[in-house]
């Protein structure tokens, strides 16, 4: 590992940075604040959409610029403000419904959408068919046909299949895609998410460091699902947690600590006492 202090901090949220009960540890907190108060820029990359960055944000205690959706949206927690959003068009949508039914009949669609803020009232931001069977709890759910599902631009289409992996997913959707958009999965359990083409938590976490006036060259980032491969991969040091997806783990320059034993604190701390 390079001995130079890293330009920018990124970490994913769920499985790295938060426990399994969605909890910052104190340890973790007290290194992510060291980070910050040295004046590195510490930046959250999440799959999570903007409305699920508040209780981070309170957990932390501190407000962070967050790359969500995996990529597709720039966030300013602190003032609560969407800066950027890449988004799915509506053909987009179309051919990959019609895509979804043919290769993995049966499987359900939701469709992430953003506003102006996280919790921008005009705009429903999660919508699914009847046929979608949630991965987690979702309360800010809005049922919808499917036809209107895909019937506005989204920042991520999510297709769910109870009953076989996001991997095996993953495998019949690929070949069909023909990098026209971008596939990943952040849990196992039969959900796969898509984003526009190029969207990755690597592209927004170019942008940014472009929105921060700093170099992404000296990089260290946390991970533990395929999509933090891409920003695990171009980092200048990227960090698989011990509980990581072993494609994750196959990528990064160093495996940690589990999400449960401050594997991001442990690293960290070797920057920042």
């Amino acid at each position: 590992m390079s001995p130079q202090r890293p330009s920018l901090v990124a970490t994913d949220v769920d499985g790295t940075l938060i426990d399994d009960t969605e909890q910052i540890s104190d340890r973790t907190r007290s290194a992510v604040h060291a980070v910050i108060d040295s004046g590195t820029p510490f930046v959250l990359a999440t799959g999570r959409p903007p409305r699920w960055i508040a209780p981070v944000v309170e957990q932390l205690r501190y407000a962070p610029l967050a790359v969500c959706a995996n990529g597709a949206v720039l966030y300013d927690s602190a003032t609560d403000r969407v800066l950027s959003a890449a988004l799915l068009g509506t053909d987009e949508l179309s051919w990959l419904a019609d895509l979804a039914a043919t290769v993995l009949p049966g499987s359900g669609l939701a469709a992430e959408r953003v506003g102006a803020s996280a919790h921008d009232a005009a705009t429903p931001q999660f919508v699914s068919s009847p046929g979608y069977e949630h991965a987690w709890l979702n309360p800010d759910n809005t049922e919808l046909a499917e036809h209107d599902v895909i019937a506005e631009p989204a920042i991520k289409l999510l297709i769910r299949q109870p009953g076989i992996s996001s991997a095996e997913m993953a495998e019949v959707l690929l070949p069909e895609l023909h990098g026209l958009v971008d596939l990943t999965y952040s849990t196992d359990n039969g959900l796969i998410e898509i984003s526009a083409a190029g969207i990755t938590k690597a592209a927004g976490l170019q942008e940014a460091a472009r929105h921060l006036g700093v170099t992404a060259d000296h990089l260290v980032a946390f991970g533990d699902m395929p999509n933090d491969i891409p920003m695990l991969s171009m980092a200048r040091h990227g960090v698989a947690m011990e509980n990581a997806h072993p494609e994750a783990k196959s990528v990064a320059d160093e495996v940690t600590a589990t999400n449960v034993e401050d594997g991001v604190a442990r690293i960290l701390e070797r920057w920042w006492q």
